[in-house]
């Protein structure tokens, strides 16, 4: 069951869109879902990989991207936090965590991140 992404003229977004056999997706002419419109091309869409659960948290063990961490290193801490975001979901967008990687990768220290965000004062003790 193919979904092929298009970008659409008409109301310039990306769609996609689904079909149920390769054979409808060939015979088809594709209409945008959003406004209707029929002036779309079709886009390389990336491919993606099933891991087992198992597979994804072995990878997560490797010792290679945990090198620094026992440093205290942020980049490494950043190495580890993208990599752990890119196993953990196919569009974990969070703006609040990007940030917080980004700032790991300038080099800033993982307290001072914590200060800045208020994420250090906890009514549990913390």
């Amino acid at each position: 069951m193919p979904i092929y992404e298009y970008y659409c003229f008409d109301c310039r977004r990306k769609v996609s869109i689904f079909y149920r056999t390769l054979s409808a997706a060939q015979a088809a002419e594709p209409v945008c879902p959003i406004c209707g419109g029929k002036r779309l091309h079709r886009l390389v869409s990336r491919v993606r990989v099933l891991h087992s659960e198992e597979d994804r948290l072995e990878r997560l063990a490797d010792s290679s991207l945990m090198a620094g961490l026992e440093e205290e290193d942020p980049r490494a801490l950043a190495r580890f936090m993208r990599e752990m975001k890119g196993e953990l979901g196919e569009d974990m967008d969070d703006p609040e965590l990007d940030e917080m990687i980004g700032r790991l990768e300038a080099g800033e220290s993982p307290e001072a991140i914590e200060a800045s965000l208020g994420l250090g004062d906890s009514e549990f003790g913390d």
